[in-house]
């Protein structure tokens, strides 16, 4: 079981998206701990700063594509081992083909990000009992 609560970075640019997101992880109704960057630097920042337990990352962001931010994770030797789950409001083959090469655990369209959803992979990834 874990020690404290796994700290959670939503990487999400569009404000009513991240208030949508927000609303579900709160409504998850356990103890989790989350950050949130609106642009790839931002995430950068947050990884540099603490420990993150895993991220939720949608793919469209100002200063870049997640899948190839998750490339870029799975390359690093620190962020390796972080899940990663992709969360877009239009996932493309070509995009799916990235985040399979960056062993992205879940894709997920905006609409299957729900309290349950994020349980589901939180337990499953061993941050929750």
């Amino acid at each position: 079981m874990p020690q404290s609560a796994p700290t959670c970075l939503v990487v999400e640019d569009t404000v009513f998206d991240r208030m949508i997101m927000e609303r579900k992880l709160a409504a998850y109704g356990q103890p989790l701990e989350v950050r949130y960057a609106g642009s790839l630097a931002e995430a950068r920042n947050c990884l540099y700063e603490m420990p993150i337990s895993i991220i939720f990352l949608d793919n469209s962001l100002p200063d870049g594509k997640g899948a190839n931010f998750a490339l870029e994770l799975a390359a690093h030797r620190s962020w390796s081992e972080i899940p990663v789950v992709m969360v877009s409001d239009w996932p493309s083959p070509f995009m799916q083909a990235k985040a399979n090469a960056a062993n992205v655990i879940a894709i997920w369209t905006k609409t299957e990000f729900t309290a349950i959803t994020v349980a589901e992979v939180l337990k499953s990834r061993g941050l929750t009992a």
